[in-house]
C-alpha cells in the first residue's frame, strides 16, 4: 500500500496538475462554461493515451536501439533532473506554457494535453515506472491503472481550476509547483545512482 501511495504522489509531481491551472485558464479564456469542460476532459484523455502510448512503446523503441537498462536509468534519471531544475528555477511550468499558446481555438492537444499534463517528464518518468527489465507485468498494469488514476485527478482539478486558482493564488500554485520539481529532482537523482551502481557493480 505505501509503495502504491508513493508511486501516486510521484506521478501527481511529475504531471503537475496544479501547476497546470493556470496554463488551462490562460487558454480556454474565450471559451463558456460548457466548452471549458469540454476541453478539459478531452484534453486528460489525450494526455492519458499518450502516456499509455509510452509505456507500451517507449521501452521497445529504447531496446530496439540497443539501449541498456543502467544508460537508461542514467540518461533518464538526467533528463527527468534538468526538467525539474526548470520547474524549480525557471520562470514555472504555467508561464512557460502560457506563453506558447498563440492559437486559442486548438488548445486542448496543445499546451494542455501536452506538453502541460503529458509533459516530457511524465513521459520519461512513466517509461521507467513500468520497466520490463525492472517490473512484472502485473506491476505495469498497476502502474498504469495509477497513471490513469492521476489523470482522472487532474480532470477534476481542471474542471474546478477556476475555484482553486481563486482559493489557492497564483503565488501559491508557484509554490507547490516548485515543491513538485524538488520532489521530482530527488527521484531523478536515485534513478541516477541506482544506474551508475549497477553499471559498475556489472563492470
Amino acid at each position: 500500500m505505501a509503495e502504491i501511495l508513493t508511486s501516486i504522489f510521484f506521478i501527481f509531481a511529475v504531471i503537475d496538475p496544479i501547476g497546470t491551472i493556470p496554463v488551462y485558464l490562460e487558454a480556454t479564456k474565450e471559451f463558456d462554461a460548457h466548452h471549458k469542460k469540454k476541453v478539459a476532459i478531452r484534453a486528460s484523455i489525450i494526455a492519458f493515451f499518450i502516456l499509455l502510448f509510452f509505456i507500451v512503446i517507449g521501452q521497445l523503441i529504447l531496446e530496439g536501439m540497443a539501449v541498456s537498462l543502467d544508460a537508461f536509468q542514467i540518461s533518464g534519471g538526467v533528463i527527468l533532473f534538468l526538467f525539474a531544475l526548470t520547474m524549480i528555477f525557471g520562470d514555472g511550468k504555467p508561464e512557460q506554457e502560457k506563453n506558447k499558446i498563440t492559437d486559442y481555438k486548438h488548445v486542448t492537444i496543445f499546451p494542455i494535453a501536452i506538453p502541460s499534463i503529458a509533459s516530457p517528464g511524465a513521459i520519461m518518468a512513466v517509461v521507467l515506472l513500468t520497466d520490463n527489465h525492472i517490473y512484472t507485468i502485473q506491476q505495469q498494469t498497476i502502474t498504469t491503472a495509477l497513471v490513469l488514476f492521476v489523470i482522472g485527478l487532474t480532470c477534476l482539478i481542471l474542471l474546478t481550476a477556476g475555484h482553486l486558482q481563486k482559493r489557492i493564488g497564483s503565488y501559491g500554485i508557484t509554490v507547490i509547483s516548485k515543491i513538485m520539481g524538488l520532489i521530482l529532482a530527488s527521484y531523478a537523482v536515485q534513478s541516477i545512482l541506482s544506474g551508475i551502481s549497477s553499471y559498475f557493480a556489472n563492470v
